[in-house]
């Protein structure tokens, strides 16, 4: 074999980078590959966990940028060059995207290109070469499942979830509680060996609760987290620990350059269409800068409230149940005589049914009976029924039952449109931040009880809704 060869092959087997540039035209014969620095720094933290040095790795990244080529289709093939006794899980939310990456990593690994270069390490087993489950001669093997897909009695050295959320359900709490729920009782705990077993989730930002969110709050593990943002943003610079720093210094500047400049970008852009989408795929953070339906940053801030100078009060109630997890929230609204509204006070937590109204009785009293109470009342014979009891525990108070209609975003519009304008603001208190992160990330937020019980408060105090005119009590 010339000497020239020799050192290609040494060149791949070193840097995965290089592997990559070198296979290239085996998956990708009618493309040209093109190089860019994102690749480097995902193939640097691919390295780093391929020698331990990294155990927990989340990568997030925008669509079409090589992220499934790379983490689930050339490592596994570059870490068999040295390594092919390792056994790897693959997951996707779909069973067909898998597949399609595990068939692409057995077509490499199959090709005479690479064959000719390191078929003397390891061959195929023939006995064990399926579409989603092939093995090799040094017992190492790749297998393709699904989010909630069967693993039972299969474990791994490398655990990688790619893509686990779909887009179109991004926003179904059930299907994306689901989705966590697998990664934490069923693919999480697969590792053959807990002190050596690598876990890699490589996605687009979809949710605040998605699971880069969920294994960001709940891990005890360290957890590196490669954000990579379509468009450079300076506030949300990435730096990592094995000395990664985003090298991009102007403002919007695109990721990849030279297969996604300012044009090509733009257009994704506009094809996306929504703040939300854009947001979430492709700059890696659950909802628009400054919020998204609503203008956080119109906002402002009291110090006092001048009673002579209010019109109206109401404290609305959105009320959760803990066996959904859903917190409860009342919300202090004033309406002023130059027609601008104040937010008071907020008041939340989770709490099973009596504890709940207990506190929604100490808070009523505590608020006086010059302030109208309003409660949320969800559809169906358990929403009424939960509204009538509380009704019966304020008896004395001014009680207004809120038969909702529509969702949440639409109720909330009349008033994310005065914040809009500067005409809501917000008595300084220690409550005001995460009242205002809520209102930035909804409706992609964890939570939502801040939002739901402020709107409810002003379209009551608007006279919007079942709620009808002040001069009805019911």
């Amino acid at each position: 074999m010339p000497s020239a060869e020799i050192v290609k092959i040494a060149l791949a087997e070193a840097s995965l980078l290089e592997f990559i540039k070198q296979a290239w035209h085996i998956l990708e014969p009618t493309t040209v590959f093109q190089s860019g620095w994102h690749l480097e720094a995902i193939c640097d933290h691919l390295e780093a966990a391929t020698k331990r040095q990294i155990r927990n790795l989340i990568i997030n990244m925008p669509p079409r940028h090589m992220k499934s080529l790379a983490v689930s289709v050339f490592w596994p093939c570059w870490v068999w060059i040295n390594d092919p006794s390792s056994r790897w899980l693959f997951s996707s939310y779909a069973q067909e995207l898998s597949t399609r990456d595990s068939l692409k990593c057995r077509r490499l690994i199959s090709s005479e290109w690479y064959r000719k270069r390191w078929g003397h390490k390891f061959h195929l087993t023939g006995d064990q070469n399926q579409k989603t489950r092939f093995e090799n001669d040094k017992t190492g093997y790749r297998l393709a499942t699904s989010v909630s897909g069967l693993v039972t009695g299969e474990g791994g050295d490398f655990i990688v979830c790619d893509d686990p959320h779909n887009v179109k359900q991004a926003e179904s709490e059930a299907v994306r509680k689901g989705t966590l729920r697998w990664w934490d009782e069923s693919m999480s705990t697969r590792g053959n060996n807990p002190k050596t077993v690598v876990k890699v989730v490589d996605m687009q930002r979809l949710h605040e609760a998605d699971l880069t969110g969920h294994w960001l709050e709940k891990s005890g593990e360290d957890v590196v987290h490669l954000i990579l943002p379509a468009r450079f943003e300076k506030e949300n610079k990435c730096i990592t620990v094995i000395g990664f720093e985003d090298p991009r210094t102007e403002e919007g500047e695109p990721l990849w350059k030279n297969l996604y400049d300012e044009e090509s970008l733009s257009t994704l852009e506009k094809d996306l269409g929504s703040e939300y989408a854009i947001a979430g795929q492709l700059q890696q953070r659950p909802s628009p800068r400054g919020g998204g339906l609503f203008a956080v940053e119109n906002f402002s801030f009291v110090d006092s409230i001048p009673p002579s100078e209010i019109i109206r009060t109401v404290r609305y109630w959105d009320k959760g149940g803990t066996e959904d997890g859903a917190f409860t929230g009342g919300c202090k609204m004033h309406k002023m005589k130059n027609n601008s509204f104040i937010v008071e006070h907020l008041v939340s937590g989770l709490w099973k049914a009596p504890k709940r109204e207990q506190m929604i009785k100490n808070v009523a009293l505590n608020d006086g009976r010059a302030t109208i109470v309003g409660i949320e009342q969800e559809p169906g014979s358990g929403g009424l029924e939960s509204a009538d009891n509380t009704v019966k525990n304020l008896a004395g108070f001014a009680v207004k039952k809120d038969k909702v209609t529509g969702d949440k975003v639409l109720r909330a519009e009349p008033y994310a449109t005065q914040i809009e304008i500067g005409n809501v603001y917000l008595l300084r208190g220690a409550w005001n931040t995460d009242f205002i992160k809520q209102h930035e990330l909804f409706p992609m937020g964890l939570r939502k009880d801040f939002v739901d019980c402020s709107s409810g408060a002003f379209n009551l105090l608007n006279g919007k809704g079942r709620a009808g005119t002040w001069g009805s009590r019911k």
